[in-house]
């Protein structure tokens, strides 16, 4: 059998505990029961070979993201009805978190989204009353961005969950999986795309991709099927790019951070007694400085993520 050294920071289907024990998902939720990982084990038949024919079954990045969108559900389930009561948001938790939502809403959707009406601008030739209208309209039904603000939130907290259960230890980031971050890309592709139809209607939309270059006749043509296809290409791998930065920068965190516990792994084992009086400390303090370096990484990626589905959004809702 195989050995896979980075087990430890990617999908597996085994939950590892200390003294070797252990919780083997394949055991209890396989739909293959060849499949059966051994407590301690290092090395296992990767998702995705057939084994048996089959190759279905539960691991442990799967119970992860549930339980990061458990917590994403309950933790604002109940900040939402704190503040549906009108009343300041008391208490540490939830003061915690509605600056965290906050912070999301008034630094990077409402201020890149803008307020809907810019595009517009004079000529309508209402001038400042136009302005003032507009104004007192938003201050009653809210800013212009605010309706995407449930979808961006949900992102970023579903993805600083999941980041965040990598700090803790037997566990994971969920986001270390590229299947993961793949299909969180796609669902910011997909939702793009249909807020950007709601703008501009399914033809108006992919024609807003290319702006207008002011060229005439077939030579002009020509360059804006040419910048169109390029424009739509692009469309799709700066999308692509969300998934690969994210799970990019999850995993090399979480890699770097094995790599330096491995050390004291290989001088119990192997050392001699003053390499290890040298190893072992260096590396404990190396993998602490390291992990809470991950602590800044897991907001910050989450925070990334947001930002860049943001702007693609505001690219979509708005025109050229």
């Amino acid at each position: 059998m195989a050995q896979d050294y980075f087990h430890h920071v990617r999908d597996f289907p085994f939950f590892e505990l200390p003294l070797g024990l252990g919780v083997d998902l394949t055991k209890h939720f396989s739909f293959d029961p060849h499949v059966h990982v051994s407590p301690g084990a290092t090395g296992i038949p990767l998702p995705g070979i057939d084994i048996g024919g089959h190759h279905h079954y539960l691991s442990k990045f799967m119970v992860l993201q549930v339980i990061a969108g458990v917590l994403t559900l309950l933790i604002f389930k109940g900040l939402s009805k704190r503040v549906r009561s009108g009343e300041p948001t008391s208490g540490r938790f939830w003061n915690f978190w509605e600056s965290i939502a906050l912070f999301v809403r008034d630094e990077v959707v409402r201020p890149t989204i803008g307020d809907g009406h810019h595009d517009h601008g004079d000529d309508h030739g209402h001038g400042e009353n136009h302005g003032g209208g507009h104004a007192a309209e938003a201050a009653v039904a809210g800013h212009h961005a605010d309706q995407y603000l449930p979808f961006v939130w949900t992102c970023f907290f579903y993805i600083l969950f999941c980041n965040l259960l990598g700090a803790i230890p037997m566990l994971g980031s969920p986001t270390g999986s590229l299947g993961l971050t793949g299909v969180l890309a796609i669902s910011v592709f997909g939702y793009n795309i249909i807020q950007g139809t709601k703008q501009f209607g399914v033809a108006g939309f992919w024609k807003n991709q290319v702006p207008d270059i002011g060229l005439e006749g077939p030579l002009g043509v020509v360059i804006t099927v040419g910048l169109w296809f390029i424009e739509v290409i692009g469309l799709v791998i700066k999308h692509g790019v969300l998934a690969v930065r994210l799970f990019a920068n999850i995993m090399g965190g979480h890699t770097v951070v094995g790599v330096i516990l491995g050390f004291c792994a290989a001088q119990g084992v192997e050392g001699v007694l003053w390499m290890q009086a040298m190893v072992i400390p260096a590396s404990i303090f190396g993998q602490i400085f390291i992990g809470l370096l991950e602590l800044f990484v897991s907001f910050l990626q989450a925070y990334v993520f947001a930002f860049l589905a943001t702007i693609f959004l505001s690219a979509a809702v708005h025109e050229h």
